[in-house]
């Protein structure tokens, strides 16, 4: 069931909404489709694509709706919000992945599924919340959710807003119906958001319960990608490299890298927890696990090229060529 062409695609946010950030429908749907373009051109070399995807923006604007009409309906929980991005975002990704297809006549078609993810109730990340989601609001409207439940912290100026748990991904549940889906054929799309967040409370997933938690949609992405038997895992983002020195006059641009030398500068602090940092984790996780793995972090408009060998943007192996001979 392996292939060793199968690419794991993991989408950042920007390629969900406009330019300049708008996530109204129609702005949604014209930035997915130009990166069902891009996607659709590593179908055409032949390899099985999986894409996941980020759902920041989308989650954010349910949970102002849950704001919003709290006093006429009870707000959703987090797993749940997780839950129906994925199925918008799916439906038209897979729309607009079809009609992209289409066009370079490729017979391939396209399946969204619905993707849960394990984490462990006894995660840290539970007790210490730390993750902000959704926009800021003044103390006042922000203690009417706090007596909901959820926690707030006040955040100087900007007002008061809400964190949750980041949890370390366990396992994505449903690895078996994308592995299946891939094999048949399909470009699937899932995971998104990272996978919806259950913990379980049984035995050998006999009790599966949704939580209030979202989980790095990168670090999912790499867990799967070794689920799945994946040899590449291709991380979209805005710039074409991963930079170190980033601000400085020194700063300079990442392309071959081993493990090693990525490890290096992160421990060095070169990457920011809430921007590149969590990529070059997910990048390092994934090529650390297995030989014959590679990661490429690059921009949208190169990830059809981060399957070949003359990729740009930041690619990361196992060793360089001469510790591997």
């Amino acid at each position: 069931m392996t292939s060793q062409r199968r690419v794991v695609i993991a989408l950042g946010g920007n390629a969900m909404t406009g330019p300049d950030g708008s996530a109204t429908p129609g702005a949604q749907r014209a930035a997915i489709a130009v990166a069902a373009g891009h996607v659709a051109a590593v179908v055409a070399t032949g390899a099985e694509v999986v894409v996941t995807h980020g759902n920041g923006p989308q989650v954010g604007n349910l949970l102002v709706k849950n704001e919003l009409a709290a006093h006429e309906v009870p707000p959703v929980p987090l797993d749940w919000n997780v839950a129906q991005t994925q199925g918008t975002i799916g439906f038209t990704v897979v729309d607009e992945l079809d009609a992209a297809l289409a066009a370079r006549g490729l017979d391939q078609r396209t399946a969204a599924l619905v993707t849960r993810t394990l984490v462990d109730a006894e995660d840290p990340g539970f007790a210490e919340p730390t993750k902000p989601v959704g926009r800021f609001l003044p103390r006042e409207q922000a203690q009417r959710f706090v007596e909901l439940g959820q926690r707030w912290e006040d955040r100087g100026e900007k007002g008061w807003r809400r964190v949750v748990a980041s949890p370390e991904p366990r396992s994505v549940l449903d690895s078996p119906a994308i592995r299946a889906l891939a094999a048949a054929g399909f470009v699937v799309v899932c995971a998104g958001g990272g996978g919806i967040p259950v913990v379980d409370d049984g035995r050998d997933g006999a009790a599966l319960r949704g939580v209030e938690a979202v989980i790095d949609k990168d670090l999912t992405a790499a867990l799967m990608a070794a689920e799945l038997g994946a040899d590449t895992l291709v991380i979209a983002t805005d710039v074409d490299h991963v930079m170190v020195d980033f601000g400085t006059p020194d700063a300079r641009p990442l392309g071959r890298v081993t493990v090693d030398e990525l490890r290096a500068h992160a421990a060095a602090g070169q990457f920011a927890r809430g921007s590149m940092g969590p990529k070059v984790d997910a990048a390092l996780r994934f090529v650390a696990g297995g030989p014959g793995r590679r990661a490429v972090i690059t921009s949208l408009e190169h990830i059809a090229g981060a399957v070949a060998d003359d990729a740009v943007g930041t690619v990361i192996n196992r060793a360089t060529n001469q510790e591997e001979s």
